[in-house]
């Protein structure tokens, strides 16, 4: 019943498709969010994932990537396609322990809630729910000029070496990527050139080892680029020409306006508030593949998914924290005034999980902001039933309604994802607590008592 969710290597060259311009009642009765946490769906369960944070307000964008690259650090190589030529002092290496703290924060996560005693409460209360292009290019030097590539800027950050380029057409800039010992993956010349018709820069960074070395690095830190432009998106073509499978991209959108959406697909909300058998405990991350799997294939796979979607300064439940005004600031987030109120800050969080193929999502993502500061959250719910000693008449018909509230969540789970109610069913085992009723008094009895 669990996914096959193998990880795939990044061929070296990791070209990485990433740009912005950037509830005894008859029925269950709604409850309040809060409940007890229990558990969380985080982006780790996803291979062959990208995570990025975008800060963005009005034209200005803070965007961060973090590198899901697998292999050797001396070939790994960083492919961007850039709306403008970035300067030395716009490029910084960022801190990867944000990337987990904004992931912890907005993961979809797993509540639980327990029903009281039935032989204590009103019965209203009884139940409450809770070949390759290296081989193509091979051939005497040519100069750059001869390649119609022009290198725009050239410097160091930490541990990267970053040149930015511009291009007048695809074969010269593949050319020059293997003249300058970078080892692309074959079928990168079509996006190179849809790019190189938007105008766009190539933002290209490697790391350098000795830099590295020397500064006791085990793994590559996120790169953090800041810029102006009127466009909003984020290129996913290139990410797609070395792809082994489908991708998936997490992103993490800061604004102070509301929700981010989608404008060229379509934005769905990942089923919430939903009653789960408890044996998910034990298994929401393989529970949670699987309802984004079957979802995801739903909307048709081309649709993005709204995980999360909050007002930054608090959370309910909360998975984590949210982000201190330093972390903030460190995200990107640059409008934050010196005298902001730290405990409520004018940050809005959408959290948009992104599965890609080249034949579902032929065209870069372009988003839009909105006014919509309303929340939501991916959230499941475990309501646990009573399993105590039941001595009253109450008990016993909690227990038939405990029943029938177990096969809806059976159903519904099966139904989220796509799994056979019937291995559902059995993985749910059975509730059969211990009802011991007072026998009832004979007719007699009832008229003796009276005297």
């Amino acid at each position: 019943m669990k996914p096959d969710y193998r990880r795939q290597r990044r061929s070296l060259l990791a070209v990485v498709a990433v740009l912005t311009l950037t509830f005894v009642a008859v029925g269950p009765r709604v409850l309040a969010f809060c409940g007890f946490y229990v558990a969380q769906a985080d982006a780790e369960l996803f291979n062959e994932s990208s995570k990025v944070i975008i800060a963005r307000e009005d034209t200005r964008t803070v965007l961060s990537m973090a590198n899901d690259y697998q292999g050797e650090v001396e070939n790994f190589a960083l492919v961007v396609p850039v709306p403008v030529v970035l300067q030395e002092g716009q490029v910084q290496v960022g801190d990867p322990t944000l990337f987990e703290r904004i992931d912890a924060y907005s993961a979809p996560r797993l509540v639980e809630y327990f029903d009281e005693d039935p032989c204590r409460l009103p019965q209203a209360e009884v139940m409450r729910s809770a070949p390759t292009a290296a081989d193509e290019a091979a051939g005497p030097p040519q100069s750059s000029d001869a390649l119609g590539v022009t290198v725009e800027a050239s410097f160091s950050v930490g541990e990267y070496d970053i040149v930015v380029l511009s291009a007048e057409e695809s074969s010269g800039l593949e050319t020059w990527l293997v003249q300058n010992d970078y080892n692309i993956p074959a079928g990168v010349r079509e996006p190179l050139q849809s790019y190189i018709a938007q105008g766009m820069k190539f933002f290209v960074a490697r790391v350098n080892l000795d830099e590295f070395e020397s500064r006791g690095y085990q793994f590559l830190r996120p790169l953090v680029m800041a810029f102006e432009s009127e466009s909003f998106m984020l290129p996913l073509q290139l990410g797609m020409v070395n792809a082994n499978g489908p991708q998936d991209m997490i992103v993490y959108l800061l604004s102070p306006q509301g929700r981010v959406e989608l404008a060229n697909y379509a934005t769905v909300n990942i089923p919430s508030n939903v009653n789960l058998p408890e044996f998910v405990e034990d298994e929401f991350g393989e529970v949670y593949q699987a309802i984004f799997a079957e979802t995801h294939q739903r909307e048709g796979g081309d649709a993005a998914i709204l995980e999360y979607a909050w007002d930054m300064s608090w959370c309910d439940p909360c998975a984590a924290d949210p982000l201190s005004r330093d972390e903030l600031l460190r995200a990107g987030v640059f409008w934050l005034e010196p005298d902001a109120n730290v405990r409520a800050p004018n940050v809005y969080l959408t959290r948009l999980h992104v599965r890609y193929t080249e034949q579902t999502f032929p065209e870069d993502l372009m988003f839009r902001a909105t006014d919509n500061r309303q929340n939501y959250q991916g959230r499941y719910i475990l309501q646990r039933p009573f399993r105590g000693e039941i001595t009253c008449e109450e008990g016993k018909r909690y227990v038939e309604q405990v029943q029938e509230r177990r096969e809806q969540e059976a159903q519904r789970l099966a139904n989220l994802t796509g799994w056979s109610i019937t291995e559902v069913r059995e993985r749910m085992g059975d509730y059969n607590p211990e009802v011991s009723l007072p026998s009832s008094p004979s007719w007699w009895q009832r008229v003796f008592d009276s005297f």
